[in-house]
């Protein structure tokens, strides 16, 4: 009987453990929130959302404030002064 039951733990134990890949995509993934999260902190702290952005390179200044994360508080300041954009086709 107590052999019986050890089995039947140690199966639920493998039928339950997670892949050591899953942990690493939960892992990165939560990480990537906690950056981006951070970026996104650090363009509403220079007032980047008090107004909406007209121009291109607005845009991308807020892009890429919150795609920097945690280096903007490492002493980068991202700015996109002029981009260009492609014409719709005919």
């Amino acid at each position: 009987m107590r052999d019986r039951r050890r089995r039947s733990r140690e199966i639920r134990e493998v039928v339950h453990a997670q892949p050591p890949h899953q942990a690493t995509k939960r892992v990165l993934s939560l990480l990537m929130l906690v950056w981006l999260g951070a970026g996104l902190l650090a363009a509403h702290q220079r007032d980047h959302f008090t107004t909406p952005p007209v121009e291109c390179g607005a845009w991308g200044t807020i892009a890429l404030t919150v795609v920097a994360g945690p280096l903007n508080y490492l002493g980068v300041n991202p700015k996109v002064s002029d981009c260009q954009l492609p014409e719709p086709s005919q």
